[in-house]
């Protein structure tokens, strides 16, 4: 529930951002990525991954650090769908779902511990 709630948060501002205020496609998924990212934070903190052996600064930390990386691979799948000549939206609905198992199991063994 959450990975969907973070995927529809995501795509929504990415497609505000794109085709609303007409920002680049991959500074629209570092914005979109900022929102979702809050979203998908809180409600794994208190829902998905319940466990509190960390400080809220100290998880917020590791799952900003695994996001990051997720952000990158995220960044480079989007630009080569774009390149090839997919659309803005699709391409990053793909990129998404393509980069969502690594974000989770990353999380999973590491942020919230």
């Amino acid at each position: 529930m959450v990975g969907a709630s973070g995927y529809i948060v995501n795509l929504v501002v990415f497609s505000i951002l794109v085709h609303g205020v007409e920002a680049h496609y991959l500074l629209a998924a570092t914005g979109a990525f900022v929102v979702a990212w809050f979203n998908n934070f809180v409600l794994n903190k208190f829902w998905t991954f319940r466990q509190h052996g960390l400080s809220w600064v100290k998880q917020g930390l590791r799952y900003l650090a695994v996001s990051l990386v997720a952000l990158g691979l995220n960044l480079a799948l989007l630009f080569v769908l774009v390149q090839i000549g997919l659309a803005e939206v699709p391409a990053q609905a793909i990129a998404i779902v393509a980069v969502t198992p690594v974000n989770f199991l990353m999380n999973r063994r590491w942020s919230f511990l």
